[in-house]
């Protein structure tokens, strides 16, 4: 009878601590053939890549392009963003709002047809000019070198060029307006989208329009009175934009009918909902500056039965410095229960002002209003040509937060992802998940989302796994169980590329010179264990083909025995041979995994082995621990006793 309750307790005992480990470790369960849809290729992409340097012939140009392909760019931006709103294509010539409205020249013509020649396979966007002005001369430029040796000061923003006078005690707002006469020309539509007849036909450039597809109509319009008020002092009203943007998409269609309309490509997260700080007003009905452009896209679409948006474009830029908040940051675009420290605009939602509203999921709200407006068959996209966070993060942090927006966006079907800043931690970031994923996604889950995310694709044959784990916990390391479904590794040995640790300085050198942590982990049947550093990204490279895989729940050991039991520094486990391959672990009662060394293992009947493990080398108290066992058969855990 003793016995018989000794037992009943220890089997209590062991099947709390059974959950109690589930809790401790994280599960992630990757099921390589449930919800497989297409990556976009495009998420892999930035701004401001084609520098002047690379359009020479000088002999460091090669070094460069070569880096790019490298770092696997395979979209490049490279309209300017607000220099492009006033480009001449004919002239060759922008008009930089940033500084005194100043004209210099910028050669698309160049950046173009030197980018299809360097990376043949990569994309590109540029942009429409849809305010009505575009730059026509240099001569009378604001002349800053003579004021002030080209030195940043307030005053940068002044509207100097044409002949204005700076107002030295700075701000925006100069002594003397210049005058835009002198130095911008009028710019229509026709304008505007001659660029596709000049680049596309053989009289012209002869460009391959394949990979000159994507096009931003224009650039942040709903804040041009600041951005632009040279041109527009006072901000034109949304529908005003509209149908401008209307009369360039209509031409641009049909110049270039599989041409990409990327729109309305606001600044960041007030203008999301907000044009001109407030909600856009229509037939008495107050809408968020999204809802409406989508509204009303819809109406002309359906008006004209010509299609005038193939993807919503947006820019992001947040504020924050706190690494707990900026490793979140992914969640703003489809998290539906994500309550964003930096929500200000999505008050605006239903028109009014709604302190309550704090959960942003733009992107979930685009797809909704593009269905009620276009229907479920709409076929417009989603991307994000421009975001940052604030410079002097550290790169550990970067890292997980550009690998989480790119795991995200992978996730949920976004088709564009071109960030505009850059620092220390984005190009090993990028590197590693342009040449490491996989071009469809299959499902991964994990048990604790927001501390550590799993991203899984595989190849096109069927034949490899890359599952992208990120860990987001400020310290310690995290202890991951990766159970595969519907995938049978076809070796133990399994291969990771961890990005941790990264210092100051930038380390991505090239695909071969990097920073990247080559090492492998074990596969037992399905299952591998791994130790995620903190603030760290990692890939798990598996190869192997598809098929039924068994579970691997953990369940208390059969046909196996330990002993001594209790044990002091040697423990004896009998086993079956038919287990295969074995990895054994000592864990404690708060959950923490101590590997076990195998000093031998023998032969003692024709089914049986058994193995001799040293567990001396761990200075534990007294007390009851759990030897965990992962074979090709299953994951199990027997209670065993210590006796110091």
């Amino acid at each position: 009878p003793i016995i018989s309750m000794k037992n009943k307790i220890l089997l209590s005992v062991l099947c709390a601590f059974i959950q109690l480990l589930k809790a401790q470790d994280i599960q992630i369960n990757v099921d390589a053939t449930a919800n497989k849809k297409p990556v976009s290729p495009y998420l892999y992409g930035r701004n401001n890549s084609l520098s002047s340097n690379l359009l020479t012939n000088d002999p460091n140009t090669t070094i460069s392009w070569q880096f790019l392909k490298d770092a696997g760019v395979t979209i490049f931006r490279d309209n300017g963003g607000n220099n492009s709103t006033k480009y001449n294509w004919r002239r060759k010539l922008s008009s930089h709002p940033d500084w005194y409205n100043n004209v210099y020249p910028n050669d698309w013509d160049a950046a173009a047809s030197r980018l299809q020649q360097n990376i043949p396979s990569a994309q590109a966007i540029w942009a429409f000019q849809l305010i009505g002005k575009a730059a026509k001369t240099n001569a009378n430029n604001f002349k800053d070198w003579d004021y002030n040796r080209s030195q940043w000061w307030q005053g940068v923003n002044q509207n100097l060029a044409g002949d204005g006078l700076p107002n030295t005690s700075g701000g925006n707002k100069a002594l003397k307006e210049g005058n835009t006469a002198l130095y911008l020309e009028d710019w229509t539509a026709d304008s505007t989208t001659g660029i596709l007849d000049y680049w596309f036909k053989q009289s012209g450039l002869n460009i391959d329009s394949t990979k000159v597809r994507y096009w931003d109509m224009d650039n942040e319009p709903e804040i041009w009175s600041g951005t632009h008020d040279d041109i527009m002092p006072t901000q034109t009203p949304a529908e005003d934009f509209m149908q401008r943007y209307f009369a360039v998409a209509k031409k641009a269609r049909e110049k270039f009918p599989k041409i990409k309309l990327m729109g309305p490509v606001p600044a960041n997260e007030w203008q999301w909902f907000n044009y001109n700080n407030d909600a856009v007003t229509d037939a008495g009905v107050k809408y968020t500056w999204l809802e409406f452009f989508i509204k009303r896209v819809a109406e002309e679409q359906l008006r004209t039965g010509i299609r005038l948006l193939d993807v919503v474009d947006i820019h992001f830029y947040p504020s924050t410095t706190k690494t707990e908040d900026i490793v979140q940051y992914h969640r703003t675009f489809f998290d539906k229960n994500y309550v964003y420290p930096e929500a200000n605009g999505v008050r605006r939602i239903g028109g009014g002002w709604d302190i309550s509203q704090n959960k942003e999921y733009v992107f979930a709200r685009c797809q909704e209003w593009l269905t009620k407006y276009m229907g479920s068959n709409h076929g417009v996209t989603l991307g994000m040509t421009e975001t940052g966070i604030n410079e002097g993060i550290a790169p550990n942090v970067t890292a997980v937060w550009y690998a989480s927006m790119m795991g995200e966006f992978m996730r949920n079907g976004v088709e564009i992802f071109t960030p505009w800043s850059w620092q220390k931690g984005m190009w090993e970031t990028l590197h590693l998940f342009s040449r490491y994923n996989n071009a469809t996604l299959t499902d991964a889950t994990s048990s604790d989302e927001t501390t550590v995310s799993a991203y899984s694709t595989i190849s096109k044959n069927s034949d490899s796994l890359t599952i992208m784990l990120i860990n987001r916990a400020v310290s310690g390391t995290k202890t991951i169980n990766l159970n595969l479904k519907n995938f049978i590794p076809s070796n133990q040995n399994v291969e990771t590329l961890t990005l941790s640790d990264l210092p100051n300085t930038e380390t991505f050198i090239s695909h071969t010179q990097n920073a990247l942590k080559k090492s492998t982990v074990v596969a037992s049947g399905n299952t591998l264990n791994l130790s995620l550093p903190p603030m760290s990204v990692t890939a798990v490279l598996v190869n192997g083909k598809t098929g039924a895989t068994p579970t691997t729940d953990i369940k208390i050991a059969h046909n196996w025995r330990i002993y001594p039991n209790p044990a002091t520094d040697k423990l004896t486990i009998e086993m079956d041979k038919s287990e295969g391959n074995i990895q054994l672990f000592l864990i404690d009662l708060v959950g923490k995994t101590y590997p076990l060394s195998i000093m031998s293992q023998n032969s003692i009947k024709n089914d049986k082995s058994e193995l001799t493990v040293l567990l001396k080398q761990y200075p534990l108290p007294s007390g009851l621990y759990f030897i965990k066992m992962q074979t090709e058969k299953g994951t199990y855990v027997e209670p065993l006793f210590l006796n110091k």
